[in-house]
């Protein structure tokens, strides 16, 4: 990643998310700053050279996350969370889709949505409802998805579903947002992540090309590119994190205690220090799950490979131990400002609320824990 890319993204944080309160609303529209980001040329930074993107990798995307999610997570995930659908296009597309598709993501510095969860679905993916019908060469497809973020600004939407004519096999397709039939149910009010928008969407007879859908097992893709969302849903943790820290440090240097100052509080210190190792290691553990992804792509035939794998062990693991670890950040650094942290006074409410996504949101902690325990603890050749 170019020191340039970097110093972007911080004069971008520096000037558009200096404050702690600003973007912590429910807007009804997208903030303006994301078109300011779009300005920077930076938006979207993860699609690949041959279709004019920056091309950069998972492991700078970790980088950028981190920064961005410094000033504030819900910017960070909005701006992040294409990665999820433009992974599986780009590895499950076919050329066509891809020109069409995300070519003009690159120079529109637009998103995409992606709709999986359903109500009575939840994390049981293989419940879901939402079928495709074919007709002709096309594919019809009704449902009801409960959570997906950007849906209503999307350029387009990849879509789960069940094959009508087996229920055992499931599809990704993907739906271009102009599509008739697609209907905003509701926004989601989000306890954090206000500067982000979720929405409850329904299918009615959405008809797209049959050559819309992605080649492979809808549920094997859908792993595969959580892969990517889920390391960098970890990563906002990290910048969530450092935030908590700069802030007890700044209310530490002014606040009296015992003749002097918090600073001066061994006890403080010792939690700061703890909470800076939690910090390294934090990131330490998001890179090398970037790196075991960068590398999977960097071979001639990523897609086999991923379809082999499905779930890495490291974008799980990161993602856990992210966000428990940041919610023990955000929780000694609320009881640092006393009764002050259990108000709206200072900005560790809004980082405590923001931070409690990344241990919810695509697989919650019990959930992945589960998928660890079949996938790599029972297969004894895999333990390493």
């Amino acid at each position: 990643m170019k020191s340039e890319d970097l110093k972007t993204v911080r004069r971008f944080v520096k000037e558009e998310l200096g404050g702690d309160t600003q973007v912590d609303v429910l807007a009804d529209k997208p903030l303006l700053l994301y078109e300011k980001f779009r300005d920077t040329g930076l938006a979207n930074w993860w699609l690949p050279e041959e279709i004019g993107g920056r091309g950069l990798s998972l492991e700078d995307s970790v980088e950028v996350v981190n920064e961005i999610a410094y000033g504030d997570a819900g910017v960070a995930f909005t701006l992040f969370i294409s990665i999820l659908g433009t992974s599986m296009v780009q590895l499950y597309g076919s050329d066509e889709l891809k020109a069409r598709y995300l070519a003009p993501m690159v120079a529109r510095g637009s998103c995409c949505a992606t709709l999986g969860s359903e109500r009575n679905a939840g994390s049981e993916l293989n419940k879901i409802e939402t079928v495709a019908v074919r007709e002709g060469d096309n594919l019809i497809v009704t449902g009801e998805k409960f959570f997906s973020t950007n849906s209503d600004f999307a350029d387009f939407l990849i879509v789960v579903a069940r094959a009508a004519d087996d229920p055992d096999v499931y599809i990704v397709i993907l739906v271009p947002r102009e599509t008739p039939g697609i209907e905003i149910v509701k926004r989601w009010d989000l306890i954090g992540l206000r500067a982000s928008h979720t929405y409850q969407v329904n299918l009615d007879h959405c008809s797209v090309p049959a050559a819309n859908q992605l080649a492979g097992s809808g549920l094997r893709l859908l792993e595969i590119g959580l892969n990517t969302s889920r390391i960098l849903i970890a990563a906002t943790a990290i910048g969530i994190a450092r935030r908590i820290r700069d802030h007890c440090m700044s209310y530490a240097k002014n606040k009296p205690f015992r003749g002097g100052t918090l600073l001066d509080s061994p006890v403080f210190a010792q939690r700061l220090g703890h909470m800076e190792m939690q910090i390294d290691v934090m990131k330490s553990h998001c890179l090398k799950a970037a790196r075991d992804y960068d590398k999977i792509m960097g071979e001639p035939d990523a897609a086999t490979v991923f379809a082999r794998l499905g779930t890495l062990r490291s974008a799980l693991t990161a993602k856990m131990f992210c966000g428990q670890a940041g919610w023990d950040v955000a929780s000694v650094g609320s009881e640092m400002f006393g009764g002050l942290g259990y108000t709206n006074e200072t900005p560790i409410e809004k980082l405590l609320r923001d931070i409690r996504y990344v241990s919810i949101v695509e697989g919650g902690d019990d959930v992945l824990r589960e998928l660890i325990f079949s996938r790599y603890v029972i297969p004894v050749p895999r333990r390493s």
